[in-house]
This record gives C-alpha cells, structure tokens and sequence, in this order.
C-alpha cells in the first residue's frame, strides 16, 4: 500500500530551490531513515514537473546500475537507455530526474556535477546521512547541491494531518497576538501531548490516524528503531560500536537532572573527548539532537561552544518514548491518557524538553544551553539558549510551576545583553514582566521566530569560529520572516569577509560548502 501523502513544509523550500536554484544545483534532502524524504520528493516531482524519472537505487530496475557503469561520461546515450528502462519520455528543461536512496549508489551522486552543467534536466537527490555519508568516503562530493536538512513532522504538520488546522490556527493567532488562547488551550494540550507520543514519523503518524491504537504506533516506532540500530552498527570510526550505546543511553541520561552526557555511563574512566566522533555522526546523522554549552554570552554563541559539555536529545520525542518504556508497558493503548493524566510512570519533563529540542532543531536553530555557578556551591542550568542580536533564555517545565531560579540567575547575571526570556510549560500564554511563559504548543512558533531574528547590514564582515575555516567558500541562506526576504552570504574563509544580497521569496536556510 502507497504511503499516505502528509503536507510537509519542506515543499517550499523545494519550491524555491526549482524556481531560484535549479539551473545550477541539484537538491539534496537529507534527514534520518523515515522521516519522509522520498515521499515528499515523489509528491513533488509529480506536482512541479511535466515528468519525473524515479531511479531508486535501493531497490532500482534491472540494467540501471549496468547502464550507469557503461554511459557515466555519455549522458545521450545514458538517458535513452534509462527512459527506455523506466518507461518515461524525458523533456529538456520541463522534466526532474530523481536519485532516490542515492546512498546505495555513489557514482550517481559523483556524477551530480557533470549533469547539472549538461543542463538538460533539473536534479533531485534524497539519503539518510549515516549511510549518505558512509557511502560517499570514497568519492568526489560535488559542490553543485542545494542542501536541505527534513526533520520528522513537526506539530503544525502533525495538526494538519489529524485534521486540527483550526486549533493549530487559534494558538498562531494568539501567539502573535502575545494573548492567552483560552478555552481551547486545553484540548491544544492533548492535541500536544498526543503528538509526543505518537511522534512526527509519518509512518507512525499514518497508523495512529487510521487505527488510533497507541500499540500500533509502537509497533512502528519499534521497527524505525531497529533501523536506526542497523546503521548505527556500519558506523566505520573508531570505537563504533559507542555510537549505538550512546543512541540506547538517551532516555537514562534524559531522565536525570544532570543531562549532560557521561562517559562513564559508556566506559568506566573514560572521557567525553574519547566519544566525540561517535556522538558527531549521531548529530550528522540527524537521529540524535546534540546541544551544546556554552561559556560565555555573546550574539555568537558558537564562539564559546564547548564540544566536550553536552547534552544529547533523540530526533523524535515519539521514538524516545517507545526507547525509554518496556515493550510490556507499551503493549497498553491507555498511555496517552495516562500521559495527559501526568500518571505515565517516567519523568514526563524529559518528554517536554526533548519536544521542545526537536522543534527548534526543525526551525534551522543550533541547540546550546548555559551553565553557570549561582553560588560557591550550587550549579544552575538554562535548557536552552538561542543566538541573535541578543540572546534569549528558554526554560522548559513539564507542568504549570512557576518557579525557575536558575533562569532567574541567569537574567540577573546577564542583565542588559540578553533579549527576552521564555518559559514553556503546560499552562496558557502569559506575560509577566521580562518573562513570557508559552504552552508546549508554541514552541515550534517560538522557534520560527526566533530563526528570523537576524540583523544584517547590505555589506558587513563576521568573525567566525575555528569550525568555519574548513571551507574554502560559503553560501549562507540567512531565514528571514514570512515572505519578507532572505539574506544570502558568501564568505571567503580566508579573509572572513561576508557580502550580503537580498532576495524576496520565502525563507530558508541551506548552507553548501565545496
């Protein structure tokens, strides 16, 4: 049975790469195993080209890979041959070619360059990036890709395919009103809290919509699961086996109040520095969301990024709640409404924080979070801190407190070089004094705004961090708000000069180093 069509948002940018890119750059989607990518793309080269060839290399049709090996320098001959196989006339400038899975076979991505500068047909590549990236060791990666990052769906998608735009639609206005949602808030907070569970996985998604059992959710949870346990296990870095252990450790160190990753719970002595490359290709990956902290506050919080002092989020709150529960407890229909009743029997704020990690990692935002002493004694900790002109504080808070000291330090101490400060939590909107308290809902809107708050001259210079200096040039699609425009940069590293360029279209964010 064809997988169920889901309104994903990831259409527009596609839609901007066609209309702005695509004489240049192929697409390249890249996200985690199942989140929807192939999907998305068929749904859009249905829609947006007059044909579409399909060539999945996962599964591709007899004499695909034998005519590639033959004609890879010949593209007349090539396309004669594949339209033949596939059965699809081919129109120059009117048709997409796509390379679905192009993992499985890295000569096609290879190739990307050649065919784009032959200029006949538009380009779309799709790949997980643990695969994507194990495949493409041995190759040329071509600079001539638009990237696009595809997260599991967020809560407004999650909204729309459960039918519950309308509701979706009052919280936007009362976010943007800076108002209380009022007697709906109630029924948006089961909404979100069926969300959490169930998870943004579009297979998930699908089954809860047809079935409504909660246990045929987990089913499919638990075999994503076990995908991601397969490519976890060809992860060819030293020690790659710690991948795996760390992915399994998420919920354990989620649920204490010390988040931070610790080595010991892989290795007894060892030290965060030894699991590094495990932990960036879970965060390359995209099935683990790594937020790290920061130690000084300035608008570029990466400046001050400590890589060995982190905390480690799964991509999918719905994935994290099947890894954390035994399959005997999830073998119940009843755990959304002992989750709404706040009696699951697990530290419900793991939940909320990881949701609210999840949506603003789909928002193009870096997770970074702050530590710092309150005293000669006491630790306190901001959850998460995002970057701008001046940076904002997040506390996330699973029921309706209103306490939170940590966060109240932390304004104290940063007094005038911070924006405003957020609490999400289970309550209703409201505002008092610096502090801005948002349902759990709101995140997500949160996070867009967020995105947006950039505030760049026509032409500016930026210093950058050590990270930067690998690429040899940069293009960066800076979000804007809405329609409003988008800032696109290109930096020498050399000389870490940025010249900015404004555009009118929507906003989105691709960055493409050769």
């Amino acid at each position: 049975m064809p997988e169920e069509v889901f309104v994903r948002s990831i259409y527009d940018k596609m839609l901007e790469w066609k209309l702005e890119w695509s004489d240049g750059y192929a697409l390249l989607i890249k996200g985690a195993r199942r989140v929807g990518k192939s999907t998305a793309v068929r749904e859009f080269a249905r829609r947006e080209f007059r044909t579409a060839m399909v060539i999945d290399f996962y599964s591709p049709r007899p004499g695909t890979l034998e005519v590639f090996e033959m004609y890879w320098n010949d593209y007349g001959r090539l396309f004669t041959e594949l339209q033949a196989i596939y059965s699809i006339d081919l129109y120059e400038g009117e048709s997409v070619v796509v390379f679905d899975e192009v993992q499985r076979y890295p000569r096609a991505r290879e190739m990307i360059k050649g065919l784009v500068e032959d200029g006949r047909y538009r380009y779309i590549e799709t790949g997980s990036l643990i695969t994507l990236s194990c495949a493409s060791a041995g190759i040329m990666i071509p600079s001539e890709e638009y990237r696009v990052d595809m997260h599991p769906m967020d809560f407004h998608e999650f909204c729309i395919a459960m039918g519950e735009s309308r509701k979706w639609e009052l919280a936007k206005e009362g976010f943007d009103r800076m108002e209380p949602v009022g007697a709906v808030h109630k029924e948006l907070m089961e909404i979100y809290k069926t969300y959490m569970v169930v998870g943004g996985m579009p297979q998930a998604v699908a089954r809860f919509k047809k079935t409504r059992r909660y246990s045929d959710v987990e089913k499919v949870k638990d075999g994503i699961l076990s995908l991601y346990h397969e490519d976890l296990a060809k992860i060819p870095v030293n020690g790659g086996n710690a991948a795996k252990r760390i992915f399994d450790l998420v919920p354990s160190m989620l649920s204490r109040h010390e988040k931070r990753f610790r080595p010991g719970g892989v290795k007894k002595g060892s030290r965060t520095s030894d699991y590094l490359d495990s932990i960036m290709w879970l965060k390359d990956s995209r099935i683990c969301n790594v937020c790290m902290e920061i130690r000084d506050l300035q608008a570029a919080l990466d400046l001050t990024a400590d890589e060995t002092s982190l905390k480690c989020y799964l991509l999918d709150t719905g994935l994290l709640l099947t890894q954390a529960f035994n399959e005997r407890v999830l073998e119940r229909d009843d755990v959304r409404g002992a989750f709404v009743r706040g009696r699951l029997g697990m530290n419900e704020g793991m939940l909320f924080e990881n949701s609210v990690a999840q949506e603003l990692v789909s928002c193009g935002i870096d997770l970074r979070f702050s530590r710092f002493y309150t005293d000669d004694k006491h630790v306190g900790e901001v959850d998460f801190v995002v970057g701008g002109r001046r940076p904002v504080p997040i506390e996330v808070k699973s029921g309706n407190s209103s306490r939170h000291a940590s966060l109240d330090r932390f304004m104290e101490r940063n007094a005038g070089r911070v924006g405003k400060a957020y609490v999400i939590h289970a309550a209703d909107l409201r505002i008092d004094g610096p502090l801005t308290y948002l349902p759990a809902y709101m995140a997500g809107m949160l996070g867009r705004s967020l995105s947006g708050d950039v505030s760049v001259d026509d032409a500016t210079y930026f210093s950058l961090g050590h990270r930067m200096t690998r690429f040899n040039w940069l293009n960066v699609c800076i979000p804007g708000s809405g329609n409003q425009g988008r800032l696109v940069a290109q930096m020498n590293s050399n000389s870490f000069a940025v010249t900015i360029s404004r555009t009118v279209t929507r906003s989105v964010f691709m960055a493409a180093a050769s």
